[in-house]
């Protein structure tokens, strides 16, 4: 899928099956009478993002997340202890280490049955919006996160400039959102190839 005016940089996977718009069941009627969004009690997908390491550290002047506890304000002492404590520089991933991590996540979908619906790793995080039915979002992002290091590390090994090839890629866990209908995913998507550098998702958490 492209984004209008500029080259893509992420990877679009089909649509989930949608109903057809001459939906003349009962129910297609009834929904299309009222024109209700439907809710599911479980996700549609998920909304998975990682940042890579260093590069937004707890405690970040642009805010941050803690792991199930929501957006937290600045805390200048805390970024920079966490800085302190790291034990490699930070990573800022160029055009092929990033086509590297999309190219893994498509493939560890197809190996896994997941619906991938997009997939976008830029210089210092990483979007994911897909469905993987019976499997929680924070498993699937953690095997996102495994197998990209580890092909990533093979692509620095192939690499005659590098010397050491690092061990910390990716910064702990992660954001894991759920989407509980068409209309999130469909925003979850557009933000991960078209407008993630403008602003806020429409995505549900």
């Amino acid at each position: 899928m492209k984004a209008a005016g500029r080259k893509p940089s992420g990877i679009a996977r089909s649509p989930r099956q949608q109903s057809s718009p001459h939906d003349n069941s009962p129910d297609g009627l009834r929904r299309a009478a009222h024109n209700t969004t439907i809710m599911h009690t479980d996700p549609l997908a998920y909304f998975i993002t990682w940042t890579c390491y260093g590069t937004w550290l707890p405690g970040d002047e642009r805010g941050w997340i803690k792991w199930h506890k929501g957006e937290k304000l600045p805390q200048p002492l805390l970024a920079n202890w966490c800085r302190e404590q790291m034990t490699e520089p930070p990573i800022v991933l160029d055009q092929r280490q990033r086509d590297v991590v999309n190219e893994t996540v498509a493939c560890h979908c197809e190996i896994r049955a997941w619906h991938l619906h997009a997939v976008n790793c830029r210089t210092n995080h990483c979007h994911v919006v897909v469905t993987a039915n019976n499997y929680d979002g924070e498993t699937v992002r953690d095997q996102f996160k495994s197998w990209s290091t580890r092909k990533l590390k093979e692509l620095e090994k192939s690499r005659s400039d590098v010397g050491q090839i690092r061990e910390n890629w990716w910064t702990r866990k992660g954001s894991v959102r759920l989407l509980f209908d068409e209309e999130s995913v469909e925003a979850a998507i557009q933000y991960t190839l078209e407008a993630q550098d403008a602003g806020g998702s429409n995505a549900n958490h």
